[in-house]
């Protein structure tokens, strides 16, 4: 079978021994064979304790990579700790003392090893770290925090070789007076908690082992990129694999409120996937899917039934946590459905209904008036207010945007959506894209999976004048939410356009069943960029018909070109259409 690149999130502890040619040059001998015996003997103990995979060894050095961040970060605990005692009897130009760095981040897994800003972020790390000593990034901190006693200095910001942007570099030292757990217990959490059990192979085909086992791992590393939701690591799950379970049992031992458990049954050239969702605590079933599919190419099919997946159980989970609310707080659930009706008739995308979900919306806020993500969606369907005309006094409303958008920043700074709206509003108030792409990059860290966060992606992309980029973030949007709104196909015709693959944007502008004059302009200019002189001059005409004091001067007021030559292409499309300047 032929390898294959794959991305994951994973923690990666990096070492290597502090003045290992001075060790080498004093005695080399002795030397290797004392750094043989600690890697054998305390290294590769500690690592198979705290279920690491040893990635690679070079001379000194080693690099490892873990299920969570706990893991890593206990286990460079366990390793410095002991190396301290062993080193107590040593001569100080004798003792073997490893630098460590770790760090979070997204890696790529190709036969075996891995590469990526993660793996050198953890090296960088393991570079700035003291003899004895362990440096962290941010994000291994913050993961780690209230799970382990330790405690952390901060180094501020570094720059890092190789690196993009600074990193926040902590040093990590065991806490004074706490000694390490033998073992990590599980840890109390206040967000939904979920485990993805080992999806089973009903296929009675040991070669369809790998694809089960595959589509397991890969689904528990998306929805691990979710911040609002816990999930139990690969390790843990993977213990119940061929063992028939209970699932309120395998819930109560692995402390989660939720588990997805699913199966491959593989006949002929079709392969059939399920997958259910249950809330431990009844034992009810919330959500379950089927996915059949031709067996063309597998690893197409594991990504695609993946990221269906993923995109979907955080949803699920989400919807079912406000159910557990009702059980006691009747009104913040009603406040719940209110924005989700809300959500529904904001994707309809006309007068009636945007009035309407701001009703409903202002209704949740009375509920609740705490709940940051309804203020972020008044702030949303309002902003659609805004930018369709579809009020009298647009000053006001503007107005109101930003101070819905302050309330819900200030109840909950990590809301997806609050920060998805900021940047639809820098964009439009203040048509500053560089701080409008800073609050579009939190959101799409905040929530990977969100079609209306991807698809803004390839907006944003698009006004920096990277179109073919533009273009396959809105498709991914597409494929997350099969059933998005109508104007994805708007987003995808201005990335087209941008791209100069005129034909692809008039296909995309022409799927709009309700086109208005903007997308009939945008249609006349793809065609007049086709050189089809006839088709451009008749929806010009259909424009000017629409809308007599039409100029391409006011259209293109409303789009947020960065680079200027896009702009004057689609002018200069506009104008040869036939359009009045």
């Amino acid at each position: 079978m032929e390898s294959r690149s794959e991305r994951r999130l994973a923690a990666i502890l990096a070492a290597d021994v502090a003045g290992f040619s001075r060790l080498m040059g004093h005695d080399e001998e002795g030397t290797l064979r004392r750094l043989k015996a600690l890697r054998s003997e305390l290294c590769d103990v500690e690592i198979a304790r705290h279920r690491g995979r040893i990635v690679k060894t070079a001379g000194d050095g080693f690099l490892v990579e873990f299920p969570s961040v706990v893991d890593a970060l206990h286990c460079a605990l366990a390793v410095q700790e002991a190396m301290r005692e062993r080193n107590r009897e040593e001569s100080p130009e004798a003792r073997i003392e490893f630098r460590i760095g770790i760090n979070l981040g997204d890696v790529i897994l190709d036969a075996g090893d891995v590469f990526g800003d993660g793996v050198n972020i953890a090296a960088r790390l393991e570079a700035l770290a003291e003899p004895g000593g362990i440096c962290a990034s941010q994000t291994v901190v913050d993961h780690a925090r209230g799970k382990l006693p330790f405690a952390a200095q901060s180094a501020g910001e570094q720059v890092l070789k190789n690196i993009a942007r600074p990193v926040h570099v902590w040093r990590i030292t065991a806490e004074d007076g706490q000694s390490l757990p033998s073992e990590i217990m599980p840890v109390p959490v206040s967000k939904p908690t979920i485990a993805v059990l080992p999806f089973v192979n009903m296929s009675g085909d040991p070669e369809q082992e790998f694809f089960a086992d595959g589509l397991t791992e890969d689904i528990l590393t998306e929805l691990s990129r979710f911040r609002d939701l816990f999930v139990t690591s690969r390790n843990s799950v993977f213990v119940y694999k061929g063992k028939p379970v209970n699932v309120q049992k395998v819930a109560r031992e692995l402390g989660v409120q939720y588990v997805a458990e699913g199966s491959v049954r593989k006949a002929g050239n079709r392969v059939r996937i399920t997958v259910q969702l249950i809330e431990a605590e009844t034992d009810r079933h919330l959500w379950a899917e089927r996915y059949d599919r031709e067996l063309q190419d597998i690893f197409d099919i594991q990504d695609e039934v993946t990221t269906a997946i993923s995109a979907i159980l955080p949803g699920r989970v989400e919807a079912a946590v406000r159910e557990r609310v009702k059980r006691k707080h009747t009104d913040n659930l009603a406040a719940w459905e209110l924005v989700l009706a809300a959500k529904l008739l904001h994707h309809r995308s006309n007068p009636a209904d945007n009035a309407e979900a701001q009703r409903l919306l202002a209704r949740a806020i009375a509920l609740d008036p705490d709940y940051a993500h309804a203020h972020a969606w008044r702030a949303c369907v309002l902003g659609q207010t805004y930018s369709n005309g579809w009020c009298e006094d647009a000053a006001v409303v503007l107005a109101e945007v930003l101070e819905q958008l302050r309330i819900a920043r200030a109840l909950d700074d990590t809301d997806s959506d609050v920060h998805r709206v900021m940047s639809a509003a820098t964009l439009v108030v203040h048509r500053d894209l560089e701080r409008s792409m800073h609050h579009q990059e939190r959101a799409l860290a905040l929530n990977p999976n969100d079609d209306l966060i991807v698809v803004q992606q390839g907006e944003m992309l698009t006004w920096f004048g990277r179109g073919e980029e533009g273009a396959e973030w809105i498709r991914k949007a597409m494929r997350l939410n099969p059933y998005h709104p109508e104007r994805f196909w708007n987003h995808l015709g201005r990335a087209l356009f941008v791209a100069r693959r005129y034909a692809e944007a008039a296909d995309a502008f022409a799927r709009i069943s309700q086109p208005t004059v903007a997308h009939k302009a945008w249609l006349a200019a793809c065609r007049a960029a086709m050189d089809d002189e006839a088709g451009a001059a008749a929806l010009a005409r259909e424009v000017m018909a629409a809308d007599p004091a039409f100029t391409a001067g006011k259209h293109l007021a409303m789009q947020y070109y960065g680079v200027a030559d896009d702009r004057e292409r689609h002018l200069a499309a506009l104008v040869r259409a036939g359009l009045p300047r």
